[in-house]
């Protein structure tokens, strides 16, 4: 039996990567997906067309994460058209590396925006519709522990924010039932963060699993989260990184 039957769901950033591979997983799993994209039609299109190939439904909607307006326009969009929201993703997120002092104001609002602020309207919009026993699940980083590098402070601190974020709201919602995760991938084979990126031999050398994990290791992970399998689980940080922060 498919674990999320019917269950509607919401995505930020589902184009590409392991935006991408949740959209499709869940879908797979019975849910209704809706999910944001940015700057990539096409690819968005080509999701959408690869989960109704395999019978599912999937929705994209366009949506920049830095524009809260356009953030809760998607919210409100999913709850007008499927009448509430099970469970919300937050996925989206970007990266800016460089040197500490070649960082402008700029760069922080941008960085911030995405991967807090987002992740902060699109709860306090999703909540409102969203029935007992749902599920906010965010996808950060295993940096929120452990800085691996220079050139990212900025992303660390942003992510290290998800974690005091993901613990309060999981107090603010116990009494509905509804649970709050923060997963924390490592290093995962992407575009942002290929497997033969100059800095992956040296990251393989700290790993227990000296190897890159692919979109679908978070993405078969997050359905598990996001089923009733996982209802006695909450305010938790699951890193999932191949013993990088062991």
């Amino acid at each position: 039996m498919k674990k999320l039957t019917d269950k509607i769901v919401l995505v930020t950033g589902g184009s590409r990567g392991i935006g991408a591979a949740i959209v499709k997983m869940l879908a797979a799993e019975g849910a209704k997906v809706v999910f944001t994209y940015a700057n990539s039609p096409e690819k968005a299109s080509a999701v959408v067309a690869e989960v109704e190939a395999a019978g599912g439904l999937a929705v994209a909607l366009k949506a920049s994460s830095t524009i809260p307006a356009e953030v809760t326009g998607a919210v409100a969009k999913t709850i007008a058209d499927f009448g509430h929201i099970d469970i919300l993703i937050n996925n989206a997120g970007i990266y800016i590396g460089k040197a500490f002092e070649e960082h402008t104001l700029e760069d922080y609002n941008e960085i911030m925006a995405v991967n807090v602020q987002a992740v902060f309207v699109a709860a306090s919009a999703a909540v409102k519709g969203m029935p007992e026993g749902g599920r906010i699940i965010t996808i950060g980083s295993n940096m929120g522990d452990n800085a691996v590098g220079p050139e990212t402070t900025l992303y660390t601190m942003s992510k290290s924010a998800l974690q005091g974020f993901t613990r309060g709201l999981a107090r603010d919602l116990g009494a509905r039932k509804i649970t709050v995760n923060l997963i924390q991938p490592g290093p995962i084979n992407t575009d942002m963060n290929p497997a033969d990126a100059p800095l992956a031999d040296f990251l393989r050398t700290r790993m227990a699993l000296p190897d890159y994990g692919t979109v679908e290791d978070i993405a078969s992970f997050v359905s598990f989260i996001a089923s009733e399998e996982a209802r006695y689980i909450t305010g938790s940080f699951l890193t999932i990184d191949g013993g990088l922060n062991a």
